[in-house]
């Protein structure tokens, strides 16, 4: 296939993602696989279903994504999460917000994608509001703050910033076995932690995990095998064709965002195309709205208050500011980038946990202030 025009290239790939877009719409739809969930769900009352459902993703992905590494299929070492500089501040500042927000909207991205699929209108506002606000931090009003503040403020690794790389350079270890260990160790530790509370699991909980990974691996070798030219005709370069960051990308949803908003609004503009990112999130919107009407549960819902609306809005800019900093969203760092064993964003991953326990400490007060009284902040509703 690497013999094929450019074009057709990237049309595969563009195409993929739509394909990859939908089974995802219908696994979150059908499954209720979410990160925010996870941790809300955790935090209040210790329920580990989809905590679960979320690492088996994180185990199952790293494994697949190790065995394309191993046949050649993917060079991570071209991947944002497997990057030689660590921009720690922006990892921890930009999931610390994100989490925060994610709280507040009632779902991350992709759990927004799906809600709005099965009829949320509170989920489609808060996707706007996000995609708008992902703009202005890529190269708008927000993306000075974002350059010169917190990306200046970084680490220039001899290597990527893979845990397994990091470790093979400190200690002289083999970097791919290394990295194969501790892939096999993380789906090991999580498929016991899962047999340990499995009268809690039911099968959409294993499912949706396994299918998560598995779309992760689909999607790497998408963009990084498939759109792959060791030689463009015209550059003579090594190029990722169909991404929007022309690397080999997985599962993330806040840049595409933005750039499904620059499509729109530029539709003429022989340079704005469709790219890897931008159908998988239409196919997470349309999967999702058919597994919704397929299974009864489509339901149109607005918001209920003008408080609602405000908190929705307000979360979905903190996701839009922190999910382009964090250089992932919960997905693209929770999923995708820990599947990769990157620092980054387990950096990431940290701040979006921090930040979402913040925001269901703040929410559980305003929730337990007497009738009459101010609430700190708006109470969002549980994805």
């Amino acid at each position: 296939m690497q013999s094929q025009d450019p074009s057709t290239l990237a049309n595969f790939v563009v195409l993929g993602g739509l394909v990859v877009g939908l089974v995802l719409g219908v696994v979150g739809q059908a499954t209720r696989f979410c990160i925010r969930g996870a941790i809300s769900d955790w935090v209040i009352f210790r329920g580990p279903a989809r905590l679960v459902s979320w690492l088996l993703a994180v185990g199952v992905g790293a494994v697949c994504v190790q065995g394309l590494i191993s046949t050649g299929l993917l060079d991570a070492t071209r991947t944002v999460a497997w990057s030689d500089r660590l921009v720690w501040l922006s990892y921890l500042v930009g999931g610390l917000l994100f989490g925060y927000g994610m709280i507040l909207s009632g779902g991350c991205p992709q759990r927004c994608l799906v809600k709005a699929g099965a009829g949320s209108l509170k989920a489609a506002v808060a996707l706007v509001v996000l995609a708008i606000v992902a703009l202005m931090t890529l190269r708008g009003a927000f993306a000075g703050v974002r350059a010169q503040y917190l990306d200046s403020v970084a680490w220039t690794l001899a290597g990527p910033q893979d845990v397994g790389g990091i470790l093979s350079r400190t200690f002289g270890v083999d970097a791919a076995s290394l990295r194969w260990t501790l892939s096999l160790l993380l789906l090991a530790a999580v498929v016991a932690f899962a047999w340990r509370v499995r009268r809690s699991l039911d099968v959409a909980h294993w499912v949706g995990g396994v299918a998560v990974g598995l779309l992760l691996a689909a999607a790497f070798f998408l963009t990084g095998s498939v759109g792959f030219l060791p030689e463009h005709p015209q550059t003579l370069e090594p190029t990722w064709l169909g991404t929007q960051s022309r690397r080999p990308e997985g599962l993330s949803f806040s840049a595409p965002l933005a750039g499904a908003l620059d499509l729109l609004t530029m539709w003429s503009d022989r340079a704005t195309v469709a790219t890897f990112g931008v159908t998988l999130m239409l196919g997470v919107l349309v999967g999702s709205h058919l597994s919704a009407r397929l299974r009864g549960e489509f339901k149109l819902e607005s918001f209920t208050t003008p408080k609602d609306l405000a908190s929705h809005a307000a979360g979905a800019a903190l996701m839009g500011f922190g999910g382009v900093t964090a250089l992932g969203c919960s997905v693209g760092n929770g999923v995708t980038g820990l599947a990769l064993l990157s620092v980054g964003s387990g950096l990431a991953v940290a701040g979006i946990v921090v930040g979402a326990c913040l925001a269901l400490k703040v929410e559980g007060r305003a929730e337990s202030v007497p009738a009459g009284s101010s609430p700190v902040l708006p109470a969002a509703s549980h994805g």
